[in-house]
């Protein structure tokens, strides 16, 4: 509950969010961010403070630009003693529509709430309801146990139909255990598909979910082994569609196909080869509860004639709504985390197009779809290159960077993109001043933001040597505590830039930052990379640091592109377990 309310804070921009359940005579938090200190510790307040029981009392969403100013509140306690002025706040449902409470964000001055951000509330509500509903459905578990132990005591006397009870009971437990602990609408189907193997024994397992804006649509959960292969050909199909499986999510009831003459009579005729194919003589479709229609259908198959008595109709049922609940967490965690990846891919643009230079960058994401990593990488030219005492006409500044900031969550991701972007406004406001300057810069304005981000970084300056040796470059740099740059010489050796200073880490007393220098001759090739691509489980770093290198010398001359996808598919694979960056530079012979 406390996530949530830190995400309603995060993407609202609030200083304070609840999660507020109200009670007979009084409200209490199970999630919350932002109250004082004395407030915090007692996680309640009486009815006299709650801005939430109207929520409660009239089923509607509750939207104050000022709450000093609405006669409704402006004679509230809340207003002076928790400082809440600026107030929105979203009903919070059990499964049957109850109003529990609700989902606020609260600003301590007026805010006037945009339609998006009232939008973003409701998403947000909608999935901790599901939550709290799931909580609710677990406060049985208890209850479960007991049952349990007073079944096992009379075993001995008990009849079929109670022992097949007791099995159910035993199902639905681990179901609510094993459910709630899914991330990933994959890792959802093969969790059910392992729960009712054992117990009820189907030959087939399948989830099939509605999809689109319009909700008009169904979408097959595909086996990630493609064992199945009916599940490719009948992936998606309308909503009224002429198949028992959308009749169950489309009229929200479950649908059980006990013949093939039954299914040839009332369904078209790609539900029976389906049927057929998968060898199917009984199947049972059961709708997946959501809030306001199905989410789709849970479908069980057995390849002989299976009696599907009422005791088994209601476990399927129970098995569907914690199914549901899965699902729902499921798809709320993609979207978010889809949001992320896409923010992310924008902030890393292309690299810029440098005369007498190569350029090339990768990013690969972790092959974990629950994870937003805060790799990042930049490449642009710096105007006005000039550093002190230089001729004022000097060339453009060639700037690279690459770094990991802490974490992977969407946090590590919006916080890369505000350190990219505070860093290439340092560059710009120190023109000339070198890359530790504008390192110091950034750590001063995270200090004093108070942004908190922490994490590794190269950051490097390229100019054009004004010597004898035409072609050359000259390279200086500054490494905050990352993996050490890579640079092929034109002899095929192999160096490591090792120089560096400690991670930026706000609070750390550490001494200036250090520059380094080095001339890049024609013929040489300069990459920067985060730990992604050189640090495995049980794998010693230096080593993979070194393959690498020797990869980078033996295939020195290949197009760049080309270069950093294969040393990503040799040292990561094609689904590494964390986010790459890479960044290489060549300077081409003469």
């Amino acid at each position: 509950m406390d996530r949530f309310a830190r995400l309603v804070a995060d993407v609202l921009g609030v200083p304070m969010a609840l999660v507020c359940l109200v009670e007979s005579s009084r409200q209490v938090f199970p999630g919350m961010v932002g109250l004082s200190e004395a407030w915090a510790n007692a996680r309640r307040t009486p009815l006299t403070h709650s801005l939430c029981r109207h929520i409660v009392t009239t089923g509607r969403p509750l939207v104050l630009t000022d709450a000093r100013q609405d006669p409704l509140t402006r004679s509230n306690p809340a207003v002076p003693d928790l400082g809440v002025i600026g107030y929105a706040g979203m009903p919070l449902t059990d499964g049957a529509g109850q109003v529990l409470g609700s989902l606020c964000a609260i600003d301590s001055r007026p805010r006037e709430w945009t339609a998006r951000e009232l939008e973003l509330l409701q998403d947000l509500a909608a999935a901790c309801s599901a939550e709290l509903r799931l909580r609710i459905v677990s406060r049985h578990h208890e209850q479960a146990r007991a049952d349990e132990a007073r079944a096992r005591a009379e075993a001995d006397d008990v009849t079929r139909r109670h022992r097949a009870a007791l099995e159910h009971s035993r199902l639905l437990l681990r179901a609510a255990d094993a459910l709630a602990d899914t991330t990933g609408l994959a890792d959802v189907r093969e969790q059910v598909g392992n729960l009712v193997s054992s117990d009820l024994k189907p030959v087939y397992v399948g989830l099939v979910l509605v999809e689109g804006d319009t909700k008009r649509r169904l979408r097959r959960m595909v086996d990630v082994m493609g064992s199945t292969p009916m599940e490719r050909t009948y992936e998606t199909y309308t909503l009224d569609a002429s198949w028992p499986t959308a009749r169950a999510a489309r009229e929200n009831r479950t649908i059980t196909i006990t013949d093939t003459a039954q299914l040839r009579r009332d369904y078209a005729p790609e539900a029976v080869e389906a049927f057929t194919t998968l060898g199917l003589q009984t199947a049972v479709c059961v709708p997946l509860p959501g809030t306001v229609l199905p989410l789709g259908t849970l479908v069980l198959g057995w390849d002989h004639p299976h009696e599907i008595d009422i005791v088994e109709q209601a476990v399927l049922a129970s098995l569907a709504g914690y199914t549901a609940r899965a699902v729902e967490r499921a798809l709320f965690v993609d979207n978010r985390v889809d949001v992320a990846r896409e923010m992310q891919k924008a902030l890393l643009t292309d690299v810029p197009s440098v005369p007498s230079l190569d350029l090339a960058s990768l990013y690969r994401a972790a092959a974990r779809t629950d994870l937003v990593g805060g790799d990042w990488y930049d490449a642009f030219l710096l105007p006005g290159g000039a550093q002190d005492g230089e001729d004022s006409a000097a060339p453009d500044v060639l700037v690279l960077s690459i770094g990991d900031i802490t974490g992977h969550d969407m946090r590590a991701a919006a916080l890369m993109g505000q350190v990219r972007s505070m860093l290439r406004q340092a560059d710009l406001d120190h023109a000339g001043g070198g890359p530790a300057q504008a390192v110091s810069a950034l750590e001063h304005a995270n200090a004093t933001l108070g942004l908190d981000a922490s994490g590794t970084l190269v950051h490097a300056h390229l100019r054009p040597c004004r010597t004898a040796e035409g072609g050359s470059w000259e390279l200086t740099w500054t490494n905050a505590g990352h993996p050490p740059p890579l640079v092929v010489r034109p002899d095929g050796s192999v160096h490591r830039l090792t120089r560096h200073d400690i991670m930026l880490f706000p609070g750390l007393d550490a001494p200036p930052r250090s520059e380094n220098r080095l001339v890049l001759a024609p013929g040489s090739l300069l990459m920067l990379y985060t730990d992604g691509l050189v640090e495995h489980p049980d794998e010693d770093m230096d080593l993979t640091i070194d393959a690498v290198g020797r990869m980078l010398a033996a295939h020195a001359g290949r197009p760049l592109d080309a270069l950093l996808n294969e040393i990503t598919d040799r040292m990561a694979g094609t689904d590494p377990k964390d986010d790459i960056a890479l960044l290489a530079l060549r300077v081409p012979a003469l």
